[in-house]
């Protein structure tokens, strides 16, 4: 059992009772009311001609005798026919309705599913793996799905059961006790069997999702992985997690399997003592052979859908679990909190941070007794060390994360009485690594501004560096991109997120800025892009570039979480202080890399 315990639940997980995840099943099923009634009639027809089949049969044995009339013969077996084809006909339509309705509830699950997920914050993905999350979006709802269907198959065949019980008791009681002797047997092993079942399934399924996460991981990370040569590394990560749920599934396997072979050795000893004591009633002369016939055909028919409700309760735990891990990710509990919902129209870009006390983990705070006042259209720059906070206050105006104390207001207002969504809307932001989707450039500048032409674009771009980045481009606009960017160079990544805001034409932009080394003409471009939008708007700059910093209506200089320093360029450095260190330490020198690199270009030129 060590490598059940090794597998955590995630954080968000919660235990649902049946009846509770029955009632929210119902509840995605209540739309497709008109279906689920023919399903009904479909399966009461089934289970009718089922049962007529047996009795036909039966009745057949009985009349052979000698000088039975062929007709008899032909009329016998043209009713078996007759009922073969009409059970294949509403099968069919019955698996068919089925089918369509477990799709369109299986669609729907997904849907919310995944609208949860893009809902969920920054501080949720901080502690669940995003392939975790995949895998209930995907594999957990496809297993509930095969739930829907397995629970219609297992009611066709109970219904049929109850129906030939009635009808074997209306034939011959004493025999028909035989049969029911054998049913509390099976429904005291189904019971126990249940809890088994569903706590071994879960530990499969977060076997399943460690394994897709480590996947997903190792795919998104395969460039750094080969840069360092460490392929034999992350498929030693992938083995591990594939052996520990192949050690679960395995065991699940041995817990599991030990149900077939029972529910096989009562079947066998069921149809012994019901030919043992059919034969003394029909010696006897109680009952007919037909009907003793009739009882061994049906012994099967009565006991399979008890015997399968034991038998599937792994596929129907299997799904029941799945369902579960679903709705926990749906209910999960946004860490962001709104208090209230108020439209945004338009934002004037005023910012104050009061008091604010933010910490991504208890007793681990990043601010506190933080306050920031930013003007309406000021260029706020923020420097310091690794860990300052700087990050931290941006993603907090986001509303990525949720602040524990004190007040942030936009405008004048709580910053949780907005409307998210609309709010957001009102933002521009650029993170320090660029994701640009898959798909061409002009698709992703027009991310934020679907109604925006192609023409605009293009317009808007040869206004930067005169076009020459277009130019650079195989196909202009319509370059695709590839996987997160990678057919394109960081610099462009970087014009691509630019313009993306550009067009957009945001009240408040937040800039995490690239420290990645580019040459000086894609720098000159940037800062051409970059001046654009800060013409326009209120900014939150997380400056790595000297460039960025000086133009900067005033520089923020923080450390652990607190504002030590506050002017522009030129005050700071007079001052002397923590500014003037960081400059002579890192932007200075980053200048005259910066300069260096600008000149071995001219000289790289003159040569041409």
């Amino acid at each position: 059992m060590g490598f059940f315990s090794s597998l955590d639940k995630e954080q968000y997980d919660r235990k649902y009772s049946d009846r509770e995840l029955i009632r929210r099943i119902l509840m995605y099923f209540k739309p497709h009311r008109i279906r689920m009634t023919m399903i009904v009639v479909l399966v009461l027809l089934l289970a009718g001609i089922s049962v007529i089949q047996p009795l036909i049969v039966s009745r057949g044995v009985d009349l052979l005798k000698p000088g039975v009339g062929e007709w008899t013969l032909i009329l016998l077996a043209g009713a078996v026919l007759v009922a073969g084809i009409l059970n294949w006909a509403i099968n069919w339509a019955s698996r068919r309705l089925t089918v369509r309705t477990v799709a369109a509830v299986v669609l729907k699950m997904a849907e919310e599913g995944f609208q949860a997920a893009t809902n969920h914050d920054l501080s949720f993905y901080d502690e669940v793996p995003s392939g975790k999350v995949v895998s209930r979006i995907t594999s957990d709802t496809q297993d509930f799905g095969q739930l829907v269907t397995i629970t219609t198959d297992v009611i066709t065949q109970l219904v049929e059961s109850i129906t030939l019980a009635i009808i074997l008791l209306s034939v011959d009681w004493r025999l028909t006790l035989y049969l029911f002797a054998l049913i509390p047997v099976v429904a005291i092993l189904t019971y126990f069997y249940r809890k088994l079942a569903r706590k071994v399934t879960r530990q499969g399924m977060r076997a399943m999702a460690n394994v897709n996460s480590t996947i997903k991981e190792t795919i998104s990370g395969i460039a750094v992985a080969k840069n360092f040569r460490q392929e034999t590394s992350i498929y030693d990560e992938f083995d591990k997690a594939n052996d520990t749920s192949y050690q679960v599934n395995f065991r699940r396997g041995l817990v599991l399997s030990i149900v077939f072979p029972t529910l096989n050795a009562m079947g066998g000893m069921a149809t012994a003592m019901m030919i043992y004591a059919g034969a003394i009633t029909v010696s006897q002369g109680l009952v007919t052979a037909g009907v003793w016939y009739l009882f061994i055909t049906s012994l099967d028919r009565f006991l399979y859908p008890v015997m399968n409700l034991a038998s599937f309760w792994t596929q129907i735990q299997n799904g029941l679990s799945a369902a579960e891990r679903v709705f926990a990710l749906i209910d999960a509990e946004p860490a962001v909190r709104q208090i209230s919902n108020q439209p945004v129209l338009r934002l004037q870009g005023k910012i104050e941070f009061k008091h604010v006390g933010f910490s991504y983990k208890p007793d681990e705070p990043v601010l506190e007794d933080f306050n920031l006042h930013i003007r309406p259209g000021e260029n706020i720059a923020i420097v310091g060390h690794t860990g300052a906070g700087k990050t931290s206050i941006a993603k907090l105006v986001a509303r990525f994360y949720e602040y524990q104390s004190g007040e942030i207001l936009i405008d004048d207002q709580d910053i949780r009485s907005f409307h998210l969504e609309t709010y957001r809307n009102h933002l521009g932001i650029v993170t320090q690594v660029p994701f640009l989707f898959s798909g061409t450039v002009v698709e992703n500048i027009r991310y934020a501004r679907p109604d925006v032409t192609d023409d605009e674009i293009e317009q808007l771009a040869r206004t930067i560096g005169e076009g020459e980045w277009l130019e650079a481009l195989p196909d202009g606009l319509q370059t695709n991109v590839g996987e997160r960017g990678s057919r394109l160079s960081m610099g462009q990544r970087q014009l691509v997120s630019l313009m993306r805001v550009l067009v957009q034409k945001p009240a408040i932009f937040i800039l995490d800025e690239a420290t990645a080394s580019i040459d000086p003409f894609t720098e000159w471009q940037i800062q051409q892009t970059l001046k654009m939008i800060l013409a326009q708007t209120t900014s939150i700059l997380i400056a790595h570039r000297l460039s960025t910093v000086k133009s900067a209506d005033r520089i923020i200089v923080m450390e652990q979480g607190r504002i030590i320093e506050m002017g522009n360029h030129d005050d700071l450095m007079r001052r002397g202080g923590h500014y003037a260190g960081l400059y002579n330490t890192y932007f200075r020198h980053q200048s005259l890399a910066y300069i260096e690199q600008a000149r071995n270009l001219r000289i790289e030129e003159a040569g041409l």
